[in-house]
């Protein structure tokens, strides 16, 4: 490979690298946002946690003999869940620090994309945080199952805080869960993760405490812990997407409805189904109460409040081969919605064509040097909704090189680029003319050679000029082959190629050397 060709291929190998280090700072935003809304909703799920123990604790209060075995297991259930909430907290803690600095808050992290903490407090193999925790995890998980009756529900659990990786394509060897969730993951995100474990965590111990109140009878004293719970279907709403949540009291009669009022006004349905499209971004708070009759005539009043998220709508746009779209090719581009599935999105493009093929799109760009801008919009809630848009600049295609096709040993046609590699004189006395392409792994192109020019030495040490036909070797330069001895080279030139893009250009020349 020439000297210009190496500096080629290691710009692409630079740019490459450079494009994959790159952390977009919306990311890193998005994730402080999805860390937030996780935090409230942990703080939720504790609180239902600590009702759901507390209920329990009153059964055993009212009749020990006949809720003492069930108490027991909730105390330990209990104990475990928050010691190990309180482990994953001080794990936060840790990463916060390492990325930040002693005052690190794993609440408001200042260097979000640092991809050394996590890794430097959960994979040193000197302490092994990871492995401890994956450890602690299966342990928990193995104790929750076992509280479990339902198949189902303990499925759901198993999944739920399952430590289990898949290999990733290409990797040696096995990939840990701590590796999988740590490694070289910037700060934010490995925050996220594990306030995620959190909620996963959460949801477990309610999921085995519900069980074990279950298995108390929990008819018996049904009416004497009400408490009004909010459950929405998502605290993330996108801007013009829709906001729904169930507003129902704990253990209620299900033949007696209760009346639920929100901010004044009465829900028109029985279900406790509050709805409503989203306007304003941020996070909203709303408040009511429950009223339902007792057993007297009286009525109970009890008051709740909850709280929403709005976000801005957002879309994935990435293209392929990497942030440039070529004229006259096919440019694969990856384009995608969270939350949204590929069969409701749609995308246009300017300066070009936007097709579909699959899950995948193919850009067909135009003018060169003229932007082109990819919009992708969605179908949310039987309407069109824009989700955003994207700028790309349009490139002519790179020069290609020429090559000869020959045949290798196992008669395969390979590409034959010069010296200092050497061919034999029966190879290329069996090529019909020459070739040019990319095919550096990152554009595989194919150009159409429209001619060239060969220059051979005479004994003399004249040069002997010839003219191809075309992208054929003529009659007088295979003529001149035939003359050629071992271990002699002549020089192909003035070489002239036609891309897909339709422009015609001169490219390097190549010196050819026989065995």
């Amino acid at each position: 490979m020439s000297p210009r060709q190496r500096m080629i291929n290691l710009m692409y190998i630079v740019l490459t690298a450079m494009l994959a280090l790159n952390v977009s700072s919306d990311v890193l935003n998005g994730f402080s946002q999805v860390h937030d809304s996780l935090s409230r909703t942990n703080e939720n799920l504790t609180l239902r946690s600590e009702l759901q123990f507390r209920y329990l604790s009153d059964l055993y209060g009212q009749n020990p003999a006949k809720a003492g075995p069930w108490y027991e297991k909730g105390k330990t259930l209990h104990t475990r869940a928050n010691a190990l909430y309180a482990t994953i907290d001080s794990i936060k803690t840790v990463i916060a620090k390492e990325a930040d600095g002693a005052k690190g808050d794993y609440h408001n992290i200042i260097n979000l994309d640092d991809l050394e903490a996590a890794s430097v407090t959960m994979l040193n193999p000197a302490t092994e945080n990871g492995r401890r925790l994956r450890e602690s995890i299966d342990g928990f998980r193995a104790y929750v199952i076992g509280l479990i009756p339902d198949s189902t529900k303990r499925g759901m659990v198993n999944r739920l805080l399952s430590t289990e990786v898949a290999n990733k394509p290409g990797t040696v060897g096995p990939t840990t869960w701590e590796e999988k969730m740590f490694d070289n993951m910037p700060a934010v995100a490995a925050v996220t993760l594990l306030t995620k474990l959190q909620n996963d965590l959460r949801q477990a111990e309610s999921e085995a405490m519900a069980g074990l109140i279950t298995n108390v009878d929990i008819g018996d004293v049904r009416v004497n812990e009400l408490n009004a719970y909010v459950i929405p279907n998502s605290n993330m709403i996108m801007r013009g997407g829709k906001y729904s949540a169930n507003i129902v009291l704990a253990a209620i009669d299900t033949t007696q409805r209760p009346t639920v009022y929100v901010n004044g006004s009465k829900l028109n349905n029985q279900r406790g189904l509050y709805e409503f499209v989203a306007g304003q971004t941020g996070t909203h708070e709303y408040s009511g109460f429950i009223e339902v009759a007792r057993g007297d005539g009286t009525v109970d009043r009890r008051p709740f409040k909850s709280a929403y998220t709005v976000i801005e709508p957002m879309a994935t746009i990435s293209a392929t081969m990497m942030n440039v779209l070529y004229a006259g090719i096919d440019n694969p581009i990856s384009i995608s919605v969270p939350g949204v599935p590929m069969n409701a999105i749609q995308a246009t493009m300017t300066n070009g064509t936007l097709t579909r093929s699959g899950d995948h799109w193919v850009a067909r760009a135009n003018t060169v040097g003229t932007e082109a801008v990819i919009s992708v919009s969605a179908q949310m809630e039987g309407a069109s909704q824009q989700m955003g848009s994207m700028n790309f600049r349009v490139r002519k295609l790179p020069d290609p090189l020429p090559y000869i096709p020959i045949k290798d040993g196992s008669g395969n046609t390979v590409h034959y680029k010069g010296s200092p590699k050497r061919i034999s004189k029966a190879a290329l006395m069996a090529a019909d003319g020459l070739g040019a392409a990319i095919d550096d792994d990152i554009l595989n192109v194919t150009y159409t050679v429209v001619s060239f020019s060969t220059t051979f030495f005479d004994s003399m040490g004249n040069a002997i000029p010839e003219v191809s036909n075309g992208a054929s070797f003529s009659s007088r330069q295979k003529e001149q082959f035939k003359r050629l001895k071992p271990g002699k080279s002549f020089f192909i030139s003035n070489v002239k190629a036609k891309g897909p893009d339709g422009i015609t250009r001169d490219i390097p020349a190549m010196e050819v050397a026989l065995n």
